[in-house]
């Protein structure tokens, strides 16, 4: 009986269990659309509070700023933060600590304290030419004479010059470096018309016999070879040298703590201040100095660099802001409003600093890209909120205006703003294993929550206060009341052009023509890209271009580069660019010194063992104890097999004793046993070098790993360690490992919030288009020469953000929709959410611009990484959606939604008496 009555069948099937999930999700969506209503009426019912609370707030934690605090230790920020390097550098700390090797410092073997450092090369020919090594020996003994004064004045003032801050050796005098040695040697020769000592490379032999690494220390070689000159750096071990390009000297200090830190500080800024000057006065050298404070330094400088920039991004975005908020009615102009948006941000801006100033958080220059993630995602919503009033009823009350545009903006930006906290949250959380990372996120995450409360209430009752000024027919950028049009018409051209509007004439009309058309922006969408882009002979055109980026992103995605060189960040032109890119021309052929450490007790004596232990180092430039011990012990006819006893005491007793081996004895630690019998070697270091080409990092991580493993295999428990094995170990997991889990966390949240949206492939077409714009910002920006570091990374997680910023309202009004055809409801969308993304892209485009401008490598890759990904959203959002939309799901069939075919729609008029007219509502049931 039931199914042949035509009036309920059409009733049984929407109650079948097939579309209950929907009917949940339109209860649960028209829920939250209340609640949002709600909150509107009271914002708008309160508007002073909602204006004052903000500002004063603001005010009182802006004083906070007398407890800013810049970050010090820059390693923490830059290197993984849990990493196996760090494990065994404190293990090699322990058991050979820098102030331990009293005979030869190896240059990067270890983090010292404070040291100086300094790169010398000669305009023209070499180093070792005989006025260019006078001149260095001169430059040598200034810096050994040197004295600063701490403190600067007063009665306890003291001189300290490097001999009482250096590090002695076992005759409490100054280590310096081999090359010194060497090079004294050859002008004692020269002074004395004594034949010239022939200086070998990489590994010399001084006067006293001790062989000496001094690949670090002589760059740019030019050896003699078997039939002539052999050019090129690395001539091999026992070739001379002819000639040298470059050389390095360090100058390490004692780190005893407390007034001797100071004292270290201060001498190292005297050192770069002695060799400005000297390089003054000795234009045929070149000098580039570093110490130890140079990274830290150079990495903060990047804030310095950007802060008139900054301003002039403000200034910028905040002109574009107004004329993209400003039309021609001058009374439905909102030009304050745009500026009030940019003040609503730069006051949560100020709150959020003022609460980690409160709590103790230093600052980094990676806090740089906090207020584009802060300005990307305020202005969407402002510019989303106004286009919202827009297409409200003129003639309703402000506060039912204002309600209307709660509920519907406000939904979409919270989830968006939930998106942005859920990426940002999850990439603060101790899973990510980069501080910087960590520290950014948790900021930006702070930042972005106080930035949507404030968007809550400061803009809402800045759009209350304009909205007044509406209602009361009152210019909309200086507030003064408009003229009638009989008043109007004795004025002159200039000033009825300022006073132009159609606003009362509209709104007296029955059907008032909507008046979003004197708007540049909306009424080029709404009669020229729209009908454009969904025109059926350009959508061929647009998924081939969709073909394009999808390929070049693909082959930057294949090329993609870790970039974990810590000067990488810092800004261009200061010490540490010049020290490294000096160090990359002169001594990229030898890598860092890599100490080999044997950290447990081994049978040394047992000849397999040895052949182990020199098949390890084979291949490398190498100063080991054990190969010279084994060629003394082959040079007095002794077998090289002895037992432990016998093998230790020669080892103790002759060797070590030996002065051109007296210096191994800082390489081996002696275990005493019982009571007359022979220590025992505990412990052992070796170091080695290795042959490297140009990509010298990824070889030294690769070898890394190499040696790693083979540790894992030996019968020999040792260890290789080396101060830049802290920023290459794992680095690549440290820094994609963020990027990942803000991708599953984004998935995941768009998988709960199908509950709440009423076509849940919203949600499924959301995800591809993040992914997409993932995909095509990490391809692009590795085709722009940008590596993977942590500030590109930061870059990739605020993209997700920014993206679903801007496509979501736009997938969520075309999937709304029902009724018409595909292509009309593209258009509808593009019209009502198109336009603030592209005013957003405006005013987002204009503040990067003097960005780019700043000559820092961290706001270079700033710069490239925030370009491309409001250059990809904006491709998406206008260009690849709407054309793909057209003809792919969700369909617009009639009958699925609740304005169905079957359905029936009355229109009753309610006469409504309002507090400004009396007006006919439509009201649709």
């Amino acid at each position: 009986m039931l199914s042949s009555a035509p009036g309920l069948s059409g009733r049984w099937e929407r109650l079948e269990p097939r579309p209950r999930a929907r009917m949940l999700r339109q209860v649960l969506h028209a829920g939250l659309r209340t609640s949002f209503h709600a909150l509107g009426r009271f914002v708008a019912g309160h508007p002073v509070f909602f204006a004052s609370a903000p500002v004063l707030l603001s005010i009182l934690l802006g004083a906070s700023f007398s407890r800013y605090r810049v970050e010090e230790d820059v390693e923490s920020l830059l290197a993984p933060k849990h990493s196996l390097a760090k494990i065994e550098g404190n293990l090699v700390d322990s058991l050979f600590p820098v102030n331990r090797s009293k005979h030869a410092l190896y240059s990067d073997l270890q983090t010292p304290g404070h040291y100086g450092r300094v790169i010398i090369t000669s305009r023209k020919g070499s180093v070792l030419d005989p006025v260019h090594l006078e001149t260095i020996l001169k430059l040598h003994r200034l810096i050994y004479q040197m004295q600063v004064t701490v403190p600067a004045s007063g009665p306890n003032s003291f001189n300290y010059s490097f001999s009482y801050l250096c590090l002695p050796d076992d005759k409490n005098v100054c280590i310096i470096d081999d090359i010194i040695r060497a090079m004294e040697e050859i002008q004692s020769a020269r002074s004395s018309n004594r034949t010239v000592p022939i200086l070998r490379y990489p590994i010399t032999q001084l006067a006293d016999g001790r062989q000496a690494y001094i690949g670090h220390q002589l760059g740019g070689v030019q050896g003699w070879g078997p039939g002539g000159a052999v050019r090129g750096q690395g001539t091999g071990r026992g070739e001379g040298v002819r000639s040298a390009r470059a050389l390095q000297l360090t100058y390490y200090l004692q780190a005893r703590g407390g007034l001797m830190d100071r004292v270290a500080s201060q001498w190292e800024k005297a050192f770069c201040a002695e060799l400005q000057a000297f390089a003054a006065l000795h234009p045929k050298l070149g000098l580039y100095p570093a110490t130890s404070s140079s990274l830290r330094t150079d990495f903060q400088f990047s804030s310095v660099l950007a802060r008139r920039p900054l301003l002039a991004s403000l200034g910028a975005c905040s002109v574009l802001a107004i004329l993209c908020c400003s039309m021609r009615d001058c009374v439905r102009s909102k030009p304050w409003l745009g500026l009030l948006a940019l003040l609503s941000i730069t006051l949560s801006g100020l709150t959020a600093a003022g609460i980690l100033n409160l709590t103790g958080t230093t600052y980094n220059s990676s806090y740089l890209g906090i207020p584009f993630v802060m300005l990307g995602h305020g202005l969407f919503g402002s510019f989303e909120m106004l286009s919202s009033w827009r297409r409200t009823r003129e003639d309703q009350h402000v506060k039912e205006r204002v309600a209307s545009v709660f509920e519907d903006v406000m939904l979409r930006f919270s989830g968006s703003t939930m998106l942005h906290l859920l990426t940002l949250g999850l990439a603060a959380s101790p899973l990510t294993n980069m501080e910087a990372v960590r520290l950014f996120c948790r900021t930006a995450a702070l930042a972005v929550t106080i930035s949507y409360v404030y968007m809550l209430s400061f803009y809402s009752s800045c759009l209350v206060f304009t909205g007044y000024l509406e209602t009361g027919y009152r210019h909309g950028c200086f507030c003064r009341r408009v003229p009638k049009p009989d008043r109007l018409d004795s004025k002159p051209a200039w000033y009825r052009c300022l006073m132009y509007t159609r606003y009362q004439d509209e709104t007296q009309t029955p059907n008032p023509p909507h008046g979003g058309d004197s708007h540049l922006l909306l009424g080029c969408v709404r009669r020229c890209y729209g009908d454009w882009i969904t025109n059926t002979y350009v959508k061929p055109f647009v998924v081939l271009l969709y073909l394009v980026y999808i390929s070049f992103g693909l082959m930057g995605f294949l090329q993609v580069t870790q970039g974990s060189d810590p000067s990488a960040l810092v800004a261009m032109d200061t010490a540490t660019v010049l020290y490294t890119r000096a160090q990359q021309r002169y001594f990229s052929s030898y890598s860092p010194v890599i100490g080999f450490y044997i950290y447990e007790s081994a049978p040394y004596w047992n000849v397999s063992v040895q052949r182990d232990l020199l098949e390890y180092a084979k291949g490398f430039q190498r100063i080991s104890w054990l190969e010279a011990y084994l060629n003394y012990l082959t040079d007095r006819n002794q077998s090289t097999s002895q037992p432990r006893e016998n093998f230790t005491r020669t080892l103790r007793h002759s060797f070590l004793r030996e002065p051109q081996f007296a210096h191994f004895t800082d390489d081996i630690i002696f275990a005493e046993r019982g009571q007359g019998e022979e220590p025992e070697v505990a412990a052992s270091r070796i170091f080695l070098v290795a042959k490297t080409t140009e990509n010298k990092r990824e070889e030294m991580s690769v070898l890394l790993d190499t040696l790693r493993r083979l540790s894992l295999t030996s019968r020999v428990r040792f260890l290789i360690f080396n101060p830049s094995f802290v920023y290459l170990d794992r680095y690549a997991a440290a820094v994609s490992s963020p990027l990942r889990h803000s991708l599953l966390a984004v998935l995941f949240l768009l998988g709960l919030s199908s509950l709440a949206v009423v076509e849940p492939l919203v949600s499924v077409w959301l995800g591809l288009t993040l992914l997409s714009v993932q995909f095509g910002v990490l391809g692009f920006m590795t085709l722009w020469g940008v590596e993977l570091d942590c500030m590109s990374v930061l870059c990739l997680i605020s993209a997700l953000g920014h993206s679903a910023d801007c496509s979501g309202p736009l997938l969520c009004g075309f999937a709304s929709g029902r009724g018409d055809s595909r292509t009309r409801w593209v258009r509808v969308a593009l019209e009502r959410h198109g336009v603030p993304s592209l005013q957003t892209l405006i005013c987002y485009s204009a503040a990067l611009v003097p960005v780019g401008s700043v000559r820092s490598n961290l706001t270079r890759t700033l710069f490239r990484c925030l370009t491309l990904t409001a250059g990809c959203s904006a491709l998406h959002t206008l260009a690849f959606l709407p054309t793909l939309l057209t003809f792919l799901p969700p369909s617009k069939t009639r009958g699925h939604g609740p304005e169905g075919e079957g359905q029936r729609q009355e229109v009753e008029c309610v006469e409504m008496n309002d507090s400004t007219r009396v007006v006919d509502q439509i009201t649709t049931v």
